[in-house]
């Protein structure tokens, strides 16, 4: 899906690469936040590893500890698996 938005010059602050990526990002941390779409899927929906998407979060005001029992336990899982 391709969504096209079109924003007055007064708040392009940065390049257009650089707002789309920012744009991603918070839309994926909403979803996130929603629990609509898991930390992995809401990475890849932004194009940033998951580590770095969590690290976003508190910046964009989501907890980032806003999971499921089932995502706690894929969590738990991938950390031991990394310790």
């Amino acid at each position: 899906m391709i969504l096209n938005i079109e924003l007055s010059d007064s708040l392009a602050t940065s390049s257009p690469e650089d707002f789309s990526r920012e744009i991603r990002l918070a839309a994926a941390a909403q979803l996130y936040g929603q629990g609509r779409i898991s930390s992995g899927r809401a990475a890849q929906l932004a194009g940033i590893g998951r580590v770095e998407f969590l690290a976003n979060l508190e910046r964009l005001g989501v907890s980032a500890l806003n999971i499921g029992l089932d995502d706690f336990e894929k969590e738990a899982a991938f950390v031991a698996r990394h310790l």
